[in-house]
């Protein structure tokens, strides 16, 4: 079989290791030298603890199988199981914490709760003052800017594996048959369409104009050297609010007894922080869902941000190096994992996993594969 996979993503990237891992040969297409949007613009997390139950958890676990798996062969990758930790204060938000330990689902994520001692001694630069800490064994991380140049030079040791990049995929020709913008023909057995955010022009016109997808704008922002290990990734409480697995009771207390600072409502913010193999750290993020987008970074955001993580780990946060904002394809169904549509004889559009994209693109890609019967 011959695949042609457009978008050199985490998703198409990782449609492309599951083609070549089965036997089949792969044309792989990037607009870009190579890809530049939120595969690249994340935090890295494989991000099992706040995945809502059923198949999106599901997925996630599966994934991260999956990541494992291909860590071990592609060291580049950078992948660490190095779990997290959601460090609370008060009464209200450790009644979240408390219920999510409890859920019938928990011993899946590896959650538990510990102590305010315990989650020091698991992650001793959390010298801040906290109640206690919601730990989640299953969580990962890979190094998002190297990650698909690393999957990519393990593909290209494969006689099946073509990488074409610099050329933007114009029109579907036939049955299974792309045209680039140089006026080359790619054909194959099956056009996997995986597009990211670009949900305009040619996805338009094949997806037609109610695709089910929107997209969603954030903000980041990488530290220099910590100058010691944060050996977990860390979240606040805010991702309580955020995540569909911390929906509960408790939850409604929390949102109703203790709003969110102003800033962090007005842009939609939690905080999520992972260490870089350089020892920087990696912190966002906001979320911004109205079009038109904004086409600047703005301050407030990042100001909450360091004054959160400065008050988890008791320390001023290192210089910022860099600020970036991204943005990404999103379901509007919450409870759908991604958009898969055959949208023409043989041709699949693949999209719109949203924050997931990072952490549940192999399994995606694995159930792409089964169930096209690659």
């Amino acid at each position: 079989m011959r695949v042609i996979v457009v978008g050199a993503g985490v998703v198409g990237t990782m449609h492309a290791w599951q083609a070549v891992e089965r036997g089949h040969e792969v044309v792989q297409i990037e607009r870009e030298a190579e890809a530049r949007g939120a595969s690249l613009r994340n935090f890295g997390q494989i991000w099992v603890s706040g995945r809502a139950g059923g198949e999106e958890l599901e997925t996630a676990l599966r994934a991260r199988e999956l990541w494992e798996e291909v860590g071990d062969r592609v060291p580049g990758l950078g992948f660490r199981p190095n779990g997290s930790l959601t460090p609370v204060r008060g009464e209200l938000e450790l009644a979240v914490a408390e219920a999510a330990a409890a859920r019938e689902d928990a011993a899946a994520r590896g959650r538990k709760l510990l102590t305010r001692d315990e989650a020091r001694a698991l992650n001793p630069a959390l010298r801040g003052e906290f109640t206690a800490a919601l730990y989640c064994e299953r969580d990962a991380a890979v190094e998002p800017r190297t990650a698909q140049l690393a999957l990519r030079a393990e593909l290209l040791k494969s006689p099946n594996y073509i990488f074409r990049p610099g050329r933007e995929v114009r029109e579907v020709i036939g049955h299974r048959a792309v045209r680039d913008d140089h006026g080359d023909v790619h054909g194959g057995d099956v056009v996997i369409l995986c597009t990211g955010a670009w949900l305009g022009g040619l996805v338009r016109e094949l997806a037609g104009p109610d695709l089910p997808v929107r997209r969603v704008r954030l903000q980041m922002m990488q530290t220099a050297p910590l100058g010691e290990p944060l050996t977990t990734s860390v979240a606040d409480a805010d991702s309580f609010r955020y995540y569909p697995a911390y929906a509960s009771t408790a939850l409604d207390a929390l949102n109703a007894g203790q709003p969110q600072p102003e800033t962090a409502a007005a842009h939609r913010m939690q905080l999520l922080m992972v260490q870089r193999a350089d020892g920087g750290l990696t912190i966002g993020d906001t979320h911004e869902y109205e079009h038109p987008f904004a086409f600047d970074t703005v301050e407030d955001p990042y100001d909450h941000l360091t004054e959160v993580v400065e008050s988890l780990l008791g320390r001023p946060l290192p210089r910022i190096l860099r600020r970036w904002a991204g943005v990404y394809a999103q379901c509007t169904d919450p409870g759908r994992v991604v958009h898969r549509q055959q949208v023409r004889d043989g041709v699949w559009l693949v999209t719109g996993p949203g924050g997931r994209g990072m952490t549940c693109s192999p399994a995606i890609a694995e159930t792409t594969a089964e169930e096209l019967g690659w």
